[in-house]
């Protein structure tokens, strides 16, 4: 009997020890949670990649060197500033930094120049029009994209002979050439984007004939041609997102 009241006593006693222990432990603050940094937000960045349509205005350069119709001697160059508008389109594709990009573009300009030969007939130029087709390379800093571009350029050219006699006589006709150049641009949103680009549109030599009446006769002659231009303008984008 003894024995067990022993054994009652020791079992009553460890689970009062072990009670205690849990509730010290209970007791016991949680540790707490480690801090996390905050995670920085980072804004996405423009993509350039849609197509696009705009407008345009600015002025344009043109110099022209004529050989004289009655003598075939040079007679020296002549230019003139005139203004310009007009529209583009075109699209572009965006890797990384890299944007590539094809554009057509045409504008009305005022460019017209006029001059006299060797013997005081007046000879003019008049341009009434010029377009590019062009490929388009750049580097994309965000909302800003630096680019330089290149193709083909077209004209049209309307030159004029007035004899001694007052007879006009005209020679209308369609210019190829190579034009270059380069511009930056701006979004202000995720649609509209401003820009502005210089251009320099070569069309070198070109042969013309005139016929006039008095004296009766049908004179030939070569005449250059370079167009530079600035554009201001707006594109509005397409994106494909």
């Amino acid at each position: 009997m003894k024995l067990r009241a022993l054994s009652g006593a020791l079992v009553l006693v460890a689970v009062t020890a072990a009670s205690v222990v849990c509730a010290q432990a209970a007791d016991l603050a949680v540790p707490p949670a480690p801090a996390v940094a905050p995670i920085p937000y980072a804004p996405k960045l423009y993509d350039w990649t849609g197509i696009y349509i705009g407008g345009h205005v600015g002025g344009g350069y043109s110099d022209s060197s004529w050989t004289d119709p009655i003598t075939g001697l040079g007679n020296g160059t002549f230019d003139n500033f005139g203004f310009l508008g007009g529209a583009q389109v075109g699209g572009n594709v965006q890797f990384n930094r890299l944007v590539l990009g094809l554009e057509g573009d045409f504008s009305w300009t005022s460019l017209k120049e006029s001059s006299s030969d060797s013997i005081g007939e007046a000879i003019s130029t008049s341009v009434p029009w010029t377009s590019t087709v062009t490929g388009r390379i750049g580097a994309a800093f965000d909302r800003l994209l630096v680019y330089g571009k290149g193709g083909l350029a077209l004209a049209q050219d309307q030159s004029s002979l007035t004899d001694l006699g007052g007879i006009i006589s005209t020679d209308t006709f369609l210019r190829t050439g190579w034009t270059a150049g380069a511009g930056i641009e701006y979004a202000l949103d995720d649609n509209w984007s401003a820009k502005i680009e210089y251009d320099y549109l070569g069309f070198g030599s070109q042969s013309m004939s005139f016929t006039t009446i008095t004296p009766p006769a049908t004179l030939g002659s070569n005449a250059s041609l370079n167009v530079q231009e600035i554009k201001a303008g707006l594109n509005y984008r397409f994106s494909w997102q």
